[in-house]
């Protein structure tokens, strides 16, 4: 695991494959604010219950000029799929390689039924307008979590 941010840090620069078309990058988001959310795995249970809590407050997001996007190591084609089975109207990241994923500081040692794997861990990033993180949630639990960061942003003007 690389380096381990924290709120007021600079949010690391990153280009990716989107499941919208083309490719998205953090300074595609410069002036608004950004939830870049790291989930594991493409259409596995939790991993959908929160692109699918996010992609439901999408239009609420947008009221507060910020965006959403997902990342995980999923390849796009996996994203375009899992984002049509399910509806989902956030932009998916396409991290194959694990270099967001590393420079963000998510890809770790995970256990799972005493088995140890590398693996992403379930994290939230908030950056603001100015490129800086204001909020980090590492080891997410998904229910309520949506919600949680929505609130944690500023009110709308």
């Amino acid at each position: 695991m690389s380096q381990h941010l924290n709120a007021g840090d600079p949010a690391p620069a990153f280009e990716l494959p989107s499941s919208k078309g083309g490719t998205v990058s953090l300074a595609d988001f410069a002036g608004k604010s950004l939830v870049l959310f790291f989930y594991p795995k493409d259409d596995t249970e939790v991993c959908t219950r929160e692109a699918v809590a996010f992609s439901g407050m999408q239009s609420r997001f947008m009221r507060r000029n910020t965006a959403l996007l997902g990342v995980s190591r999923d390849s796009l084609a996996d994203h375009k799929a899992f984002a049509k089975k399910h509806a989902l109207k956030v932009a998916l990241g396409s991290d194959e390689d694990g270099t967001v994923c590393n420079a963000y500081g998510v890809w770790a040692e995970k256990q799972l039924y005493g088995r140890k794997f590398m693996g992403i861990v379930r994290s939230t990033f908030v950056i603001g307008p100015d490129g800086l993180i204001r909020r980090v949630w590492r080891n997410v639990r998904v229910p309520g979590h949506a919600e949680k960061v929505f609130e944690e942003l500023a009110p709308e003007t």
